[in-house]
């Protein structure tokens, strides 16, 4: 069973960076899709942004698109967030996961190998 774990959360001001990480516990794979979700407190889980492994293909949220950037390492265990110009409404637990296919949908019911999240506060 494959673990992801996601780090590199904090709290930050409005208009700072973080930029997040998810380490998979081994070869995520080809012909996958990684992708990043968020929940805040009585929210909904959304899909942030999520990268197809072969290939690279990406997609973003509207709220996010321009600010955050993924992307993944060359040995594909790794895949990263750069979150710029975070917003108070960026205020969430984030979390990894992985969809065994392509990033056709973001629906998270495709998804699994859920991370434990990490907390990302922006401050106004």
């Amino acid at each position: 069973q494959m673990h992801m774990v996601e780090s590199g959360g904090g709290s930050v001001q409005d208009g700072e960076s973080l930029r997040l990480s998810c380490e998979a516990s081994g070869n995520i794979g080809a012909h996958t899709c990684m992708a990043w979700f968020r929940q805040a407190p009585g929210e909904q889980r959304e899909a942030v942004a999520a990268i197809g492994t072969t290939g690279g293909r990406t997609r973003y949220a509207d709220s996010v698109e321009g600010r955050f950037t993924i992307s993944q390492d060359k040995n594909k265990k790794t895949v990263y967030l750069q979150m710029n110009s975070l917003k108070p409404e960026d205020t969430a637990m984030y979390y990894c996961a992985r969809s065994l296919g392509p990033c056709v949908s973001v629906d998270e019911s495709l998804f699994g190998n859920w991370g434990p999240g990490t907390q990302v506060t922006v401050s106004s």
